[in-house]
């Protein structure tokens, strides 16, 4: 997905399907135009401190939501939440870890480590729209950044 000076969604997803599905969601929506696909945590984290490939970037231009899966190579989505919480840049930015991860110790850590929403993505079609929806909707559209 091209990159627009503004990103109101970053999306970091390794399924292409579920990314796919995703932003159709929000297109289907009008939750957002500026979104921006990743594909792993490591790609994320150049992205959000505007480093390597995104040093082109301020690190000030940050979006108004990362929706995270939780389960990457690389650098899984833990990982990239500790990162984000650690640095004064980024630590108020709304995450939130959407992921087939029902596990308790993955929701449990997640929290520990601030995100601010955990959504296990619905298998069936229309409840996973219905999910990218509020999600979009909420984040964007009516939550107020610091």
């Amino acid at each position: 997905m091209k990159e627009s000076k503004f990103v109101e969604i970053l999306l970091v997803e390794d399924n292409d399907q579920d990314a796919e599905l995703t932003l159709r969601a929000l297109k289907k929506n009008n939750i957002s135009n500026n979104i921006v696909r990743l594909r792993n945590g490591e790609e994320a984290l150049a992205f959000l401190f505007a480093k390597d490939e995104y040093d082109h970037r301020s690190i000030k231009d940050q979006p108004k939501v990362v929706l995270l899966d939780l389960k990457m190579p690389k650098v899984d989505g833990l990982e990239v939440l500790k990162a984000l919480r650690e640095k004064e840049e980024t630590k108020a930015l709304p995450i939130v870890m959407l992921t087939s991860s029902k596990e308790e110790q993955d929701i449990i850590e997640s929290y520990a480590l601030g995100v601010n929403s955990y959504i296990v993505k619905p298998v069936e079609f229309d409840g996973f729209i219905k999910s990218v929806r509020d999600i979009g909707f909420y984040w964007v559209l009516l939550n107020e950044k610091p």
